[in-house]
């Protein structure tokens, strides 16, 4: 008879893996009910925990898993080094993990780092990661997780991030203060905190301001460079077309720009444009790129001596700290008066 996993259980009661785990450790966050209910779908199916990963789980592997969507992206790329410049003073080995932005990916590194192959985790969720059960599984199981930069603010643990409401509510002033009244906020995620928390600073402006908050003018895009260019240029063909516009992430900076040059509208004549974004080359864009630059190396530095602070103690205490740092507005030729 093969060995009866949580997976089983959970759909033996019609629960989730997350709710099964939780009960099998006795989690405050379940129900006297429900917990009694698992142990006794757990007694008669001869429900035993891994002894294997367990034991692997109260060993060091002196390893620690980044779970990031990418690389390319500059802020990724900075983050890791602060990350790693912790992890070297401990002694400890980085393994990065790329979702590309894809849940199930996600979801798939998740169950692969909870084999004991590290000690903990950091991470920052993809764009199409709407369920979380898959994390909650995660942590459940006692692995420790910090997010940083994507966090999901349900989770119970230490986060780091920028303030995502301010940034795009300063991104939005600051193009109104240069004379846009038709701004268009371009992003790649509905349910994402980061996303939703800058375009509520996005629409606070606008209203603050008493500029109108047009649904038309909320573009989401996708995480294909060819279907964003097409988004975007139907966006700018358009007879009312944005005079602003602000790039919620990195990524689609370029086709902005490519598409820009394709229709022949000049920036920041025609339409301005800031971007959240790290990239170096930035100010050597055409014209020099506006942009709300996020900390990134402090942040991945700061998250990792978190984690670490959470290793070294026995019995770390997650008081669910959500630590803020700062982003910076850089003003470059894309948002000039021209």
């Amino acid at each position: 008879m093969s060995q009866v996993t949580i997976q089983a259980l959970a759909k033996e009661l019609n629960l989730s893996k997350s709710t099964v785990s939780k009960a099998l450790k006795d989690s405050h966050e379940i129900s006297v009910e429900t917990k009694e209910r698992v142990l006794r779908m757990a007694k008669l199916l001869q429900y035993k925990p891994n002894p294997y990963a367990s034991s692997l789980r109260r060993k060091k592997s002196n390893t620690i898993a980044v779970v990031i969507p990418e690389v390319a992206d500059s802020f990724f790329s900075q983050a890791i080094k602060g990350i790693e410049e912790i992890a070297q003073t401990k002694g400890y080995h980085v393994l990065i993990y790329l979702t590309y932005e894809n849940s199930e990916k996600e979801k798939k590194i998740l169950e692969d780092v909870q084999s004991g192959r590290v000690d903990g985790v950091l991470m920052s969720v993809s764009s199409e990661t709407s369920s979380t059960e898959h994390i909650d599984v995660l942590h459940a199981a006692g692995l420790p997780l910090i997010f940083f930069d994507r966090t999901i603010q349900k989770i119970t643990t230490d986060k780091v991030r920028t303030d995502d409401y301010e940034s795009g509510y300063q991104a939005a002033r600051h193009l109104i203060e240069r004379g846009c009244k038709h701004i268009a906020f371009l992003s790649i995620s509905s349910h994402l905190d980061i996303d939703n928390n800058r375009l509520n600073g996005y629409k606070a402006a606008l209203t603050d301001y008493n500029c109108a908050v047009s649904e038309k003018m909320i573009v989401l895009c996708t995480n294909n460079a060819a279907e964003n260019y097409d988004i975007l240029l139907q966006l700018m063909k358009k007879k009312q077309r944005p005079d602003g516009a602000i790039a919620s992430v990195e990524k689609l900076i370029t086709p902005f720009y490519l598409v820009c040059r394709k229709i022949n509208l000049s920036i920041p004549a025609d339409v301005k444009v800031i971007g959240f974004s790290n990239l170096a080359t930035a100010q050597i864009l055409q014209p020099p790129l506006t942009t709300i630059t996020q900390p990134a190396f402090e942040m991945g530095k700061t998250a990792a001596a978190i984690l670490f602070k959470a290793l070294e103690k026995r019995n770390y205490s997650w008081r669910e700290e959500d630590v803020i740092i700062r982003s910076e507005l850089i003003i470059r030729d894309s948002t000039d008066m021209k």
